[in-house]
């Protein structure tokens, strides 16, 4: 089951999308990594999940992603005594740590981390953005402030602070139990919420210890000011644009979102544009043209993938959601400005072997009659800069290791194999052109490009390349001695 575009789907799976039926709809209608949000569903649930997507996997006989999305520290204000209260512009309201309900003068703010970072002049919001206060003075146990925008508050609403590091680590007691409930269980890639400095996405690694990539999620202003410094140490990373429109001018956001696409594609680590893609869809059968014209320009940007979130977890409509975005991919790429806009933003640095073979390779593909791009490799390296180049050839990328083949899923353009293990990179070739024919990519009169490191037991080594037919008679032949 091969896809007809490079760009890849995540879909969230939640109380729309639960049994193994709408998650194969799902996977049938173009789901390529499933998403499992861990703020919403006890272990026993995301197990059964997990099993499920596993059972697809295996009827299907394609490897599938499963990202498993962190809920990270949630800031949130405390319960007022008579219900919801309106706050003023120009009036004055107290966050504080008092241990009592709220009134229209003050609430409970039991997060004495914000008091210790705020300064007179820092903003809280409150009820994503809806409500905006500014500090006017503030201790180690409270902060008056000056409404800005007013509004109604009540119980329990979600606060950001954009102005300041806060002193809270990335993963919280409960997070820390999910990491590791969902390594054991298998995940491939694990979404870490609340970045703010690459000492979080460390520390998750640690904790990670090899048993799933790490991607970091970019919704705060301090992780968009260190963005290189979070990018050198994730293996991948989520534009998170619903908490960065609260945080930053909305403005802002569209600028950020391409120069951090345009940074993670330089260095060959994938980026997924998130929230609020198909936002209409979770009540409509139909999105609007904004949605549309949204999800294209994430593509047109050269996302590695565009991520549905309630659309399809708790939507009307979730195996629409996931056609409508195919169609908008599929669409998008056909367009010739497509490939004009991605080929003339090949601007990154190319200093090793690595980057010199896969430009060759994709040269290749670019001026003869070759019809894939094989990649043999065992961490995903090779696969990972070939995507970087956005050949318009199919990559195929081969591996002994169904972990790797798993990771894969969320690259531009990769379609993965899992194969046997081969010690000799001409049996690499000959692996290579039996997968291109079984996908029927290529005839046996068709030629291959295939590129591995060699020795092929040593991560990060793509040295080589070759022009291959399809057909092991040939291969054989043309073997040199």
């Amino acid at each position: 089951m091969r896809r007809s575009r490079k760009v890849k789907i995540v879909a969230t799976l939640g109380p729309a999308s639960n049994d193994y039926e709408m998650i194969s709809a799902l996977f049938e209608a173009g789901a390529d990594v499933f998403r499992l949000n861990m703020s919403h569903g006890d272990h026993s649930e995301i197990a059964a999940r997990h099993a499920i997507i596993r059972k697809v996997e295996a009827d299907y006989g394609r490897p599938i992603a499963i990202l498993a999305d962190l809920q990270g520290p949630k800031l949130r204000c405390g319960v007022f005594a008579n219900g919801p209260v309106t706050l003023a512009d120009g009036q004055h309201f107290r966050f504080d740590l008092a241990d009592h309900e709220g009134d229209d003068t003050r609430v409970t703010l039991p997060h004495p981390e914000i008091f210790a970072a705020l300064t007179p002049g820092s903003r809280l919001l409150v009820n994503d953005g809806k409500i905006r206060a500014e500090v006017i003075d503030c201790g180690p146990d409270f902060a008056d402030c000056k409404i800005i925008a007013g509004g109604e508050i009540s119980n329990r609403k979600g606060v950001n602070v954009p102005d300041v590091v806060l002193p809270l680590a990335a993963l919280s007691a409960k997070d820390r139990r999910d990491l590791d409930f969902v390594c054991e269980l298998g995940v491939d890639w694990l979404a870490l919420s609340f970045v703010q400095r690459p000492e979080d996405v460390e520390e998750a690694r640690n904790l990670a210890r090899g048993r799933a990539a790490i991607l970091s999620k970019i919704e705060k202003p301090a992780a968009v000011r260190v963005f290189e410094e979070i990018l050198a140490v994730s293996d991948g990373i989520m534009v998170a644009r619903g908490d960065l429109g609260v945080e930053l001018p909305v403005q802002n956001v569209p600028p950020i979102q391409k120069r951090l696409i345009r940074k993670c594609r330089a260095v060959a680590k994938p980026v997924i544009v998130a929230t609020q893609m198909l936002e209409s869809m979770i009540d409509s059968p139909m999105p609007t043209r904004a949605e549309v014209s949204d999800v294209a320009t994430a593509i047109y940007e050269g996302a590695d993938a565009v991520m549905l979130s309630a659309e399809s977890a708790a939507g009307k409509f979730p195996c629409e959601a996931v056609q409508t975005m195919n169609n908008v991919a599929i669409e998008v790429e056909s367009d010739p400005t497509y490939r004009n806009v991605i080929e003339a933003s090949r601007n990154f640095d190319q200093h090793t072997v690595a980057d010199g073979i896969v430009h060759a390779a994709r040269k290749l593909a670019e001026t003869s009659e070759v019809k894939a791009i094989c990649c043999f490799t065992h961490s995903g390296t090779t696969s990972a800069l070939v995507a970087r180049e956005r050949p318009r050839v199919p990559i195929v990328g081969l591996t002994p290791f169904v972990k790797t083949a798993r990771r894969l899923c969320l690259h531009w353009g990769v379609t993965c194999a899992v194969t046997g293990e081969v010690d000799r990179f001409k049996m690499a070739v000959v692996s290579a052109a039996r997968t291109v024919r079984e996908m029927d990519l290529a005839t046996p009169e068709d030629l291959i490009v295939v590129t591995a490191g060699v020795p092929f037991n040593q991560p990060g080594t793509t040295n080589i390349l070759r022009v291959a037919p399809c057909e092991e008679r040939l291969i054989f032949a043309n073997e040199p001695g």
